[in-house]
């Protein structure tokens, strides 16, 4: 975790009332990986206390640059959008657990609603970068909510889904899934709580439904793997980014707590944004 400036290059607003913001950030950027997020301080202190958590949108360690993808909802993010190229901000990162992908993994599953696309589109770049298939499944209320195609390699699979079908398929993107899972070897997932449970129900039961096989025996098999450990999010299939509201992001206030199956309170901000989705109790009322 490090604390360091950030220019901005370039700012654009990509869908109504959400922007992509492209930040100069090389000390940031060095060992940030999918999944992770930064913290970042607004420069108008007029009630703003508050840090707004970002996800890495995108990461290009060459360039040291990074992308964020936020809506606009309050002050806040309000502030970000009347920023221009030259300005800098104050960002804490790379923050958080990232997404732990399976060195055998073949065929990647993206799942985004809305925008949760941020939490797994550098997830893309990664897969891509390292040999993977990628399908991208996303879900959108109304074709004005699609995320832009042109804004993702053009290696990935990409499937749309709406709510009132005025583009792709007419429904919730978790009705794309049975078409889906059978090909994936894993799968990864940012959106709405509700898309999210559903999404998990559906890995828990996968393997009983599809009669899949696991990806082959790993040496030391048998012994107990610690859960939340990077080796059981490995394991398995369905990875959740979590999409909870952050006071401090470093652990501290516990603003941001999600319940675990074994019933003890994980800290988005710190165990988390990613979590294996059989670690969390989905009907724990958090």
């Amino acid at each position: 975790m490090r604390l360091a400036g950030a220019e901005l290059l370039d700012s654009r607003e990509i869908l109504p009332d959400q922007w992509l913001q492209t930040y100069h950030a090389p000390e940031l950027v060095a060992g940030a990986r999918a999944g992770q997020f930064v913290h970042v301080r607004t420069g108008d202190y007029s009630g703003l206390v508050l840090r707004r958590p970002f996800s890495f949108n995108t990461i290009d360690t060459l360039a040291g640059t990074l992308t964020i993808h936020f809506r606009t909802v309050g002050r806040g993010t309000e502030w970000f959008t009347r920023l221009r190229p030259g300005d800098r901000v104050d960002m804490l990162g790379p923050l958080g657990r990232p997404f732990e992908v399976d060195p055998r993994t073949q065929h990647v599953l993206l799942v985004a609603g809305g925008l949760g696309i941020a939490g797994v589109r550098s997830l893309a770049d990664e897969a891509i970068r390292d040999g993977r298939q990628v399908t991208l499944l996303f879900g959108g209320a109304s074709a004005r909510d699609v995320y832009p195609s042109s804004l993702l390699p053009d290696e990935v699979e990409y499937v749309v889904a709406t709510d009132d079908g005025s583009v792709g398929h007419h429904g919730f993107v978790t009705e794309l899934i049975p078409a889906y899972e059978a090909w994936a070897d894993q799968a990864f997932a940012c959106g709405p709580l509700g898309m999210l449970r559903v999404l998990s129900s559906l890995a828990a039961s996968r393997g009983r439904r599809l009669g899949v096989a696991k990806l082959g025996r790993k040496r030391g098999a048998g012994r107990p793997v610690p859960a939340g450990s990077p080796l059981a999010r490995r394991k398995a299939f369905l990875q959740v980014s979590m999409e909870q509201n952050m006071g401090c992001a470093v652990g501290a206030c516990l603003g941001c707590v999600v319940l675990s199956t074994a019933g003890a309170p994980q800290r988005v901000c710190r165990e988390g944004p990613v979590f294996a989705s059989e670690e969390l109790d989905w009907e724990g009322g958090w």
